[in-house]
């Protein structure tokens, strides 16, 4: 579906966006071959075909504000701020990781970027983004926190008790649910009895939107008009992004559960390709230009696999270290 947002994008603002959006794909298909190769191991989500949705909520943050996301993080963690070699050395299990190699995919975590994980419990992190929120309007700080989650995570408990202690306390908290359809392999309609998830937030008394989780720069008006409400009115908001990933739930699941004739029309409404042609047809960039920055992309991303394959291995000797001992 085509948007009717105009956003104003000038060519400064549109070359950030769509070089962000590439930095996460390409990096996300450097680490499916590394896993492939077995330098990665565990669990990996890939977040190909969200991108815009990470980008474009990111974009409209500022520094002291708390971002808390799922297991399917890299994206938003790049846009952050947290080097690319840092979380590639993460997923070798590399100590120059950003959590000493100890965290791995799915448990990125930089407390100087006030990115608190990478969590891997589907709705678990729901609370801790309330307590956040709660002891930033308890201490007086301008700052907000912006919870990640998908729309399985919005059928577990977790769920109605963060937003209905959000809406009762009137704290700076900003809902996102990446809705891409299929949760891990159950799709929306056999999950949800309402699938318009925005109503449900409103329901809570909370403001809330969905929008086209496709289109950055739709993403990117409705964050800014939520954080804006937000700042202003002091509660919180439930912004729902309708998205859809290209690859399989994880490098582990066979992917049964849906027609690859779907996924393939969904891929015509690749977001990095829509940006990518409204730059060039607005003369907000060429292909040269475009082409300039993949590269620069690629050469990023091969750095942060050079990085961590130099990285070294954590002596047995720390292996205490950092343990919750009673």
């Amino acid at each position: 579906m085509a948007t009717s947002v105009e956003f104003p994008i000038d060519k400064s603002l549109g070359t950030k966006l769509v070089y962000e959006m590439m930095r996460i794909r390409r990096f996300e298909e450097k680490a499916a071959e590394m896993y492939t190769k077995t330098f990665i191991r565990g669990f990996l989500h890939l977040y190909i075909g969200e991108e815009a949705v990470a980008v474009g909520v990111m974009s409209a943050l500022t520094p002291e504000d708390n971002v808390l996301c799922t297991y399917r993080e890299h994206g938003q963690a790049l846009v952050r701020g947290i080097e690319a070699g840092k979380i590639m050395a993460e997923m070798y299990g590399k100590q120059e990781g950003c959590c000493k190699g100890r965290g791995g995919s799915m448990h990125l975590f930089d407390v100087s970027r006030r990115f608190y994980g990478g969590n891997a419990i589907v709705a678990g992190h729901l609370p801790l983004a309330l307590g956040f929120a709660l002891a930033d309007k308890k201490m007086k700080r301008n700052g907000i926190t912006v919870c990640f989650f998908g729309e399985g995570a919005m059928a577990e408990g977790e769920f109605h008790e963060a937003m209905n202690l959000a809406a009762l306390w009137k704290i700076p908290l900003l809902f996102v649910c990446e809705n891409n359809l299929y949760a891990m392999g159950t799709a929306i309609r056999y999950s949800h009895a309402v699938t318009e998830l925005e109503k449900k937030g409103a329901s809570y008394g909370i403001p809330s939107r969905a929008v086209d989780g496709m289109d950055i720069r739709a993403v990117l008006q409705a964050t800014t008009e939520a954080v804006e409400t937000i700042r202003r009115e002091g509660g919180p908001y439930f912004l729902v992004c309708n998205t859809y990933r290209f690859r399989a739930h994880s490098m582990f699941d066979a992917e049964l559960y849906r027609d690859k004739s779907e996924v393939e029309e969904w891929k015509k409404r690749d977001p990095i390709v829509m940006f990518s042609d409204y730059l060039v047809n607005n003369n907000l960039a060429t292909h040269e230009e475009l082409a300039s920055l993949e590269k620069k992309v690629e050469e990023e991303v091969n750095e942060s696999v050079r990085y961590a394959e130099a990285g070294t291995w954590e002596p047995v000797e720390q292996l205490e270290e950092f343990v919750y001992q009673t």
